[in-house]
């Protein structure tokens, strides 16, 4: 299996080929006696090849320029596949599989005149006549993308398109005229497109979505429909690669509902670059695991479009194949895919089979003043991409107490709540009665509910005077949540049951006490609302004032 892997990543170099086995065997000793690493194999249909090899890729590619240059090999000599090859006629009772020793580089002093070219100047340039523009085109793209021109892809061959082609030709071991031949630019174009080998790029005509594209069949097959997409899923050669067509009937406020919902998809990080227009919209997301990019239009009622997937750190390949799929897209009119009947499985969690995203974790925190600053428990901040309140609006950082274990946020935009927390100026009475509005599932009730318990101790298990002992049961989500009083006042913040390895029973709970959140705020040259205390409140406008101020904040990767 390791021999197998390895020649899996060698290459040839392919120097001449025979339509018999006796010439084949005279060529091959001929080059014997002059270079190393000389094979001889069958290329089927009565042909024979002479090889030298394996190489790695990049060894290969430099020792066919060595050569070239000291005439050593043919100047149409070039880099092959291992599975080009049949059956190995030189040298008798080699491994096709064994790598061949590394031959030192060819090097001659003084250097020849190199190799003619297979056409002369002038046949080059007739043959270069017939290109259509768009053939003129690619091979300035594939200049450039060599990194032999950096001017305009215009189809005009001018002196900057000359020399360029000049300087491929010297990197390359051949005669440098500056007009390439028919071989060279098939060379040229084999490795621009070298990258997409194994793709399997091909026109995909998917008559239910009404898209016609080409897709890399070698990394998506088509899985399924749901609408509004056609999934493709992947392959296995590309780890993560995905491909969904978009199609559906509707309007600009079909468009920009698909523009508004594919931003809540997993597949859709949300760094990256998005715009919308009238009859359009382009969606790019990225993290440390994919690049997405997503785009669809509007025309004669219909929306299409698609969404390529794919690993991140694989940008030449992603980039080739995103712009195969935006040139090859074309629509098919009429043919769109039509809504379920409604009994396919559903979950809340899913949306046209696309995992929607969801934050890494959720918290609760209070507003604090009424232009919506938040204070929150310090896990629901840390280490986090983007911060939220109600899923809805960023939120800032403004500052963090580790010590204390809070966090003060700033909405990117001003709020303005319901209701603000005040707190009080007196200690709050031992065994009084206490409420947590919180979050209790993270969100998923859409809500803040209230927990009701009793006030233990104004200090910690270890005498620290900035804690608030409860006697009250509590869900993760609630840490970060206002403790209110009876009247209504915070008398601090729930914290996280758990603190360091210590875990507490489930009856005991501790809240950062309301000197610590004052503190806090004025260090971040806030104010806090103070009030004196009053009477009981009815539980209804107790959850009034409670819900009104609570916020659910949520931690983004």
């Amino acid at each position: 299996m390791a021999i197998a892997a390895q020649a899996q990543d060698r290459v040839y170099i392919q120097i001449e080929a025979h339509p018999s086995l006796n010439e084949a065997e005279q060529a091959v000793r001929g080059y014997a006696a002059r270079l190393q690493d000389v094979n001889g194999f069958a290329l089927g249909g009565g042909w024979y090849a002479v090889a030298l090899g394996p190489f790695d890729p990049d060894t290969a590619q430099a020792r066919l320029r060595d050569y070239r240059r000291a005439g050593a090999v043919p100047s149409d000599s070039y880099v092959a596949v291992a599975e080009d090859y049949g059956q190995r006629f030189y040298p008798i009772g080699a491994e096709a599989t064994q790598p061949a020793p590394q031959a030192p580089a060819v090097v001659a002093t003084p250097e020849p005149d190199p190799q003619p070219v297979d056409e002369t100047p002038a046949e080059a340039r007739r043959s270069e006549a017939l290109l259509t523009r768009d053939e003129k085109m690619d091979l300035q793209i594939a200049l450039r993308w060599a990194g032999f021109y950096n001017s305009t892809i215009d189809a005009a061959f001018g002196a900057g398109t000359r020399n360029s082609m000049a300087a491929w030709q010297d990197a390359n071991g051949y005669q440098t005229t500056g007009v390439l031949t028919t071989r060279q630019r098939a060379e040229l174009i084999a490795q621009y497109n070298a990258v997409l080998e194994g793709m399997g790029m091909a026109q995909v005509r998917d008559d239910e979505a009404g898209i016609s594209m080409q897709l890399p069949t070698g990394a998506v097959a088509f899985d399924h429909y749901e609408y509004p997409f056609a999934h493709y899923t992947g392959t296995g050669t590309v780890d993560g690669a995905r491909v969904l067509l978009i199609s559906q009937a509707g309007d600009q406020n079909t468009l920009f509902g698909l523009y508004d919902i594919m931003q809540t998809l997993e597949i859709v990080p949300l760094n990256g670059p998005r715009e919308r227009r009238s009859g359009n919209f382009t969606l790019v997301g990225q993290n440390d695991r994919i690049v997405s990019h997503t785009e669809a239009s509007l025309e004669g009622g219909e929306v299409k479009g698609f969404t390529l997937i794919w690993p991140a750190g694989d940008e030449e390949r992603r980039t080739r194949i995103l712009a195969a799929m935006q040139d090859s897209f074309a629509r098919i009119p009429g043919a769109v895919l039509q809504p379920s009947d409604g009994r396919a499985e559903q979950d809340i969690d899913l949306l046209a089979g696309l995992e929607i995203r969801k934050p890494r974790l959720s918290r609760s925190g209070f507003y604090v003043n009424a232009s919506g600053t938040v204070v929150t428990v310090a896990e629901a901040v840390q280490n986090c991409t983007r911060i939220t309140l109600d899923e809805e609006f960023d939120a800032t950082l403004v500052t963090l107490d580790e010590a204390a274990g809070i966090a003060v946020l700033r909405p990117d935009r001003a709020l303005a709540p319901m209701s603000v927390a005040a707190f009080p100026e007196a200690q709050p009475r031992l065994q009084s009665e206490v409420a947590v509005s919180g979050y209790s599932f993270e969100g998923v009730l859409g809500a803040p509910t209230l927990t009701f318990g009793k006030l233990e101790d104004v200090k910690g298990l270890g005498g620290e005077p900035g804690l608030r002992r409860l006697a009250l049961n509590h869900q993760p989500g609630d840490a970060g949540g206002p403790v209110l009083d009876a009247a209504g006042s915070v008398v601090g913040m729930l914290l996280p049951r758990t603190t360091g390895a210590r875990q507490l029973p489930d009856a005991v709970s501790f809240a950062t006490g309301s000197d610590s959140i004052r503190s806090v705020l004025q260090g971040a040259g806030l104010s806090a609302a103070a009030t004196a205390g009053g009477a009981v409140l009815d539980p209804v406008d107790l959850t009034r004032i409670a819900t009104g101020m609570t916020v659910l904040v949520s931690c983004w990767d």
